[in-house]
């Protein structure tokens, strides 16, 4: 009985993550891209609608985290006279439960409204008691999804195959890191800088986006330090850490899931032979940078 619920965690993410994305591309379709603003407002709405009602009717004893379902977003949804979007576990029995599904039902909304744009995504994360045991982060406009498998390790799925999926190492002397095709940080350019490598900074949308891309070898790391929540990073983390790559905190700490404060700052994503190289490059820089992480 044990070993059908992991089956069921794993793959339910996976079917949950890829129904929402199919859902947003109809969304894409039907509203167009002349109103960028009503277009991520539907998706984000539509999608949060989707995986609240699924996994309720599907865990209904698990506590959920959503990104759309916190009361900051209720009022501001109902400040423009809309219905509030249904709402997250409350605090207390969220921090109180065994599981936890965390959940960010559009990442990248940006590069959702904009026509073309393949980098964004939607993340389910399972969390229980203390750590991440399954996730999935759906690609929708690529065509793929990636999530933690049953057996151990991760796999990626499309239409038409399943195939395991493992962080690959990166070129020697070499390395691409992702960051934000908007606000690329200081930080990022400076550790760039001060590695005896040669760095390529690239470009990349959403948070899932650019983990998936260290995944299947497009760059060789994530750095980030601009700030997050558990949302943006819990499913990209499990599926990283079921493919084999490094994931952790930009000191070098553990990623922790489900706490009170949902503020989760910074991240690094790599594969396990650049995480020394990386982690002490980002310490230098963040003695040499006054307030920097």
């Amino acid at each position: 009985m044990t070993e059908i619920a992991v089956v069921d965690d794993h793959a339910l993410a996976g079917e949950l993550a890829a129904a929402a994305g199919r859902l947003l591309l109809e969304v894409r379709e039907r509203e167009g891209f002349a109103d960028a603003k009503a277009l991520k407002d539907t998706g984000d709405l539509r999608s949060h609608e989707y995986l609240m009602a699924a996994l309720a009717e599907r865990c209904p004893g698990d506590a959920i985290l959503s990104e759309e379902g916190r009361a900051s977003v209720a009022a501001s949804v109902a400040a423009r006279g809309a219905a509030a979007p249904t709402a997250n576990t409350a605090d207390a029995d969220r921090l109180s439960a065994d599981r936890v599904w965390i959940v960010d039902p559009l990442d990248g909304t940006r590069e959702f409204s904009e026509e073309g744009r393949r980098d964004w995504a939607v993340h389910v994360a399972l969390w229980e008691k203390g750590r991440l045991t399954a996730g999935a982060v759906a690609l929708p406009a690529q065509g793929r999804t990636l999530r933690t498998a049953a057996l151990g390790g991760a796999v990626t799925v499309t239409a038409s195959r399943e195939s395991v999926l493992k962080a690959p190492a990166p070129d020697p002397g070499r390395l691409r890191i992702a960051v934000s095709r908007t606000r690329p940080p200081e930080f990022v350019q400076k550790l760039a800088e001060r590695l005896d490598l040669d760095v390529e900074l690239v470009p990349i949308g959403s948070a899932g986006a650019k983990i998936s891309a260290v995944l299947l070898g497009e760059v060789d790391a994530y750095v980030h330090a601009g700030g997050q929540y558990e949302w943006d990073s819990a499913a990209p983390a499990a599926v990283a850490l079921a493919a084999g790559a490094h994931a952790s905190r930009i000191d070098g700490s553990p990623l922790a899931y489900n706490r009170s404060d949902p503020r989760l700052p910074d991240i690094l994503v790599c594969h396990p032979v650049s995480a020394s190289t990386l982690l002490t490059g980002i310490r230098d820089v963040s003695d040499a940078l006054p307030g920097c992480p």
